[in-house]
């Protein structure tokens, strides 16, 4: 939101002023008598970074206030010709914004409010003359434009302001989307809305059929092969899904898996509220009992039974109504949640959790569906994936030579052996699994089997 809009311009005896504001006060007192607000920054501290030294013409410029509650966008500009003092005419549009918000889209403003009025400025000398409006019938004030400018791109992202016969500002804001991470085959993407509500039958059909697929369980790879789509062009829809911020990406899910909490998990246990807008839902009642993928991350409301849950909306509560099977007739307690999720930990997989609270009396496969649980706990940030790497001294080394040839043993088994290039510490085991079709088991074993596994060349790390 833009909290200030001023128009400055360097004079050869004055120095820096601070020609039109809007809102009135908000870079320099109006008038003699008190303000009603405060103004937004000190311009006598900032003055040098408004109109600055020569090198700094004609370039976005960003400058934080000293408190670091505001920040002023501008780009000065140097008009060069005999006609004026000094041989050239100096100004700056700038815009104040609060210094958290996404400053690309207020840099295209910035600019476009500089080029215009430097061609106004050359056609028909619009900043140097005088602007008290003798003698220029049909032509705005500075003044105006400014807060016409300022109230439309707050209320309506964009303006339309026709300033004489001749010239028009059109500026609108686009939302910037930063460039989507690389898909890998092993990634699971899951849907953040409905698309099933969204999608169009003019879209790309490649698009559409990827889409038909993204269940919130299966992989990239898997996706490209139900959808009958190469994979680099299932990579390329899911980019650009990512681009417009409507997937996510997950790590695959088994049982085999080691998860840890992040700091994030403190919040869980304080039952915070939730954080509305992260996640969407397309069921609110709960997991289904032996449900399978909804396509669709997170639930948002509290589900319903007893289980002496309180109903406070806290991120508690919105786990409850994501993972809890409500088939089984009863909501499992905040406590019981709290303490499952707090359970994970370094070298303690899925499968042994699940044991280590089956053997302390409580069924979680009867109330809990632990898929969805440690689907919420990643992307709420409560968890973090430890993943799984293979690492060869040997391998490494003729790496770091340059002889990186395959071992082979003395049966000649592992002569050209695939696994071999998957073992400088750099693939997880999910790019394995996915890439070779094997299981986390199978691998293990051949790994065993390796000339270098016997050994002990080879080394498994967590992390």
């Amino acid at each position: 939101m833009v909290q200030g809009i001023f128009y400055a311009r360097f004079f050869p005896q004055e120095g820096t002023k601070i020609v039109a504001q809007s809102p009135p006060g908000c870079i320099v007192p109006e008038g003699p008598g008190p303000q009603k607000k405060p103004c937004l920054f000190d311009f006598d501290v900032l003055q040098e970074y408004i109109i600055p030294r020569k090198a700094f013409f004609n370039r976005f410029l960003s400058v934080n206030d000293p408190e670091g509650k505001y920040t002023i966008l501008g780009l000065p500009v140097a008009i060069p010709h005999p006609k004026y003092q000094r041989n050239e005419f100096i100004f700056n549009f700038g815009l104040v914004v609060e210094s958290d918000v996404d400053q690309i889209p207020y840099e295209r403003v910035v600019r476009r409010l500089a080029v215009t009025f430097a061609e106004m400025e050359k056609q028909n000398e619009y900043l140097s003359r005088d602007q008290s409006g003798s003698g220029d019938e049909g032509r705005r004030p500075i003044a105006s434009l400014l807060e016409i400018i300022k109230e439309d791109l707050n209320n309506y992202g964009e303006c339309m302001i026709p300033v004489d016969d001749a010239n028009t500002i059109n500026m609108k804001l686009f939302p910037h989307h930063r460039t989507p991470p690389e898909v890998k085959g092993w990634h699971v993407p899951v849907s953040k809305m409905k698309f099933s509500e969204v999608v169009d039958p003019t879209w790309d059909l490649t698009l559409q059929k990827v889409i038909a697929h993204i269940d919130g369980v299966s992989d990239v790879r898997r996706i490209a092969f139900n959808a009958d789509v190469s994979l680099e062009l299932t990579k390329l829809a899911l980019r650009h899904l990512l681009y417009y911020d409507t997937v996510l990406l997950l790590d695959m899910f088994f049982f085999g898996s080691c998860y840890a909490p992040r700091p994030g998990v403190h919040d869980f246990v304080a039952n915070v509220s939730a954080n509305d807008g992260y996640y969407t839902t397309v069921d609110s009642g709960g997991a289904k009992e032996g449900s399978g993928a909804d396509g669709t991350a997170a639930a948002h409301g509290v589900a319903g039974g007893g289980g002496g849950g309180s109903g406070g909306g806290g991120i508690v509560d919105e786990c409850a109504s994501y993972v809890c099977i409500m088939s089984s007739g009863q909501r499992v307690s905040n406590y019981q949640l709290i303490k499952l999720m707090t359970s994970f930990c370094v070298g303690r997989t899925v499968g042994e959790w699940l044991r280590l609270h089956m053997d302390a009396g409580f069924d979680v496969l009867r109330y809990i569906d632990v898929r969805r649980l440690v689907q919420f706990g990643v992307i709420k940030g409560l968890l973090y994936r430890v993943h799984k790497y293979v690492v060869s001294k040997q391998y490494i080394a003729s790496l770091a030579t340059g002889h990186s040839r395959p071992t082979v043993g003395k049966d000649g088994r592992a002569a050209g052996d695939p696994l071999q290039k998957y073992m400088d510490g750099c693939h997880n085991f999910d790019q394995i699994i996915t890439e070779q079709n094997l299981t986390d088991g199978e691998i293990m074993e051949r790994l065993k089997k390796f000339p270098g596994g016997l050994t002990g060349d080879l080394t498994v790390l967590y992390r």
